[in-house]
């Protein structure tokens, strides 16, 4: 995995490409360094990078304007902010960084962030390897459009007024609704839920759970995903089927 390290502290560049060095799944090259948002533009101009070490706080242009940069380009590499200030997070995700880490990193949160940044990669490929006759989803999201292959997508959920569309990597939000969604991508997805349209091919296991309003109850948990859906009383047995397919 190609990195640029940006902070304006070199002992901190320092620092990470230490870390880094001692990454192992994935493993990590440090393939370049800046020390603010100048040098690293020049950097990103020049090279390919998978994914940039971001500070946040640094002499003239901070890493939320780089980053907000970094929307721009037409292949733009992961982000992951590196900072001690917490209070930027939400901030970060917004502008759609893979994730973000507080000062001083750990190594295994470092390693576990450039696991969120290797499945990042691999979804990208897969959109830059669609082609016309796949089946995509266009989503409007933040004055922008996005084509999402229909095979990234892991489920469908009903919140409030949206629908949440979630993939390995991020989350998205559709405007319709899930009987829509149903009656078209019927054969891919299967309703597990009042609320939920989960992906077949990616159903892992069914498990006891607990909901705060619903109380005991069962769950499907999903391969690429930490979050599990809940299973109503109607679709237990149906999904009890799916998984043992």
């Amino acid at each position: 995995m190609r990195v640029l390290v940006v902070d304006d502290e070199a002992l901190a560049r320092s620092r990470m490409r230490t870390l880094l060095g001692d990454c192992s799944a994935p493993k990590a090259v440090v393939q370049a360094e800046a020390g603010n948002a100048v040098q690293a533009m020049q950097q990103l101009q020049g090279q390919h990078f998978d994914v940039v070490l971001l500070d946040i706080h640094m002499p003239g242009a901070d890493g939320l304007a780089l980053a907000q940069s970094l929307r721009d380009m037409p292949h733009p590499p992961a982000l992951v902010f590196v900072t001690a200030h917490a209070e930027h997070a939400v901030q970060a995700f917004e502008l759609e960084a893979v994730d973000y880490l507080t000062k001083p990193v750990r190594l295994e949160r470092l390693q576990a962030a450039l696991q969120k940044v290797e499945r990042f990669v691999h979804s990208q490929e897969g959109l830059a390897a669609q082609n016309d006759t796949q089946e995509v989803l266009v989503i409007q999201e933040r004055n922008r459009t996005e084509r999402v292959p229909l095979h990234l997508v892991l489920y469908f959920k009903a919140e409030l007024k949206y629908i949440t569309v979630r993939t390995a990597t991020r989350s998205y939000i559709l405007d319709g609704s899930l009987n829509e969604l149903e009656a078209k991508y019927g054969e891919q997805f299967f309703r597990v839920h009042r609320n939920a349209l989960i992906a077949r091919h990616a159903v892992r296991a069914l498990e006891k759970h607990f909901d705060a309003e619903e109380g005991e109850g069962w769950a499907v948990r999903l391969d690429g995903v930490t979050e599990v859906l809940a299973v109503s009383r109607r679709q237990l047995a149906a999904v009890r089927e799916l998984v043992a397919r």
